[in-house]
């Protein structure tokens, strides 16, 4: 069976702000930007991570028709395409001032959950976006013991 997760896709309406906003911003890397003729194959991760990509897909051939495709920006745009990513963090409020700091726009400030320290922001397209400091193993058991 399976061994792993390589690439998870988004759909992003412009592939170059995508870049501006997911390397400039969030400090995430290219892995591969390539032209295939039919679409261009844009991967990105985190840095040093070479084992799962993000693929930032425009909406369009050859996987949807241009009928489709404009009904898949629409719900982009919107944020109802189910685009997720959750990414986790050392210092989440540390994490948080620099990328403000940058310009990024948050949905959540860091608050305190029963597993860590996380927030929200959505990226120019709509796409949502989580990072976490998760609570160490044996403290995040104990949280679930007390909710039982």
């Amino acid at each position: 069976m399976f061994n792993a997760l390589a690439i998870s896709s988004l759909y992003v309406l412009d592939q170059d702000q995508a870049l501006d906003f997911y390397v400039g911003k969030l400090g995430l890397e290219v892995n591969t930007d390539q032209d295939l003729g039919f679409m261009r194959w844009l991967t990105i991760g985190v840095p040093g991570d070479h084992d799962r990509q993000i693929l930032l897909e425009k909406p369009g051939p050859p996987a949807l028709d241009v009928k489709t495709a404009a009904q898949v920006r629409e719900l982009v745009t919107k944020g109802a395409t189910g685009g997720h990513l959750f990414f986790t963090t050392a210092d989440c409020r540390k994490t948080y001032n620099e990328l403000r700091a940058k310009g990024v726009e948050f949905t959540e400030e860091p608050t305190e959950r029963p597993y860590g320290i996380d927030c929200g922001l959505r990226d120019p397209f709509g796409n949502h976006i989580r990072f976490s400091q998760p609570l160490p193993v044996a403290a995040s058991a104990q949280s679930r013991e007390k909710g039982r």
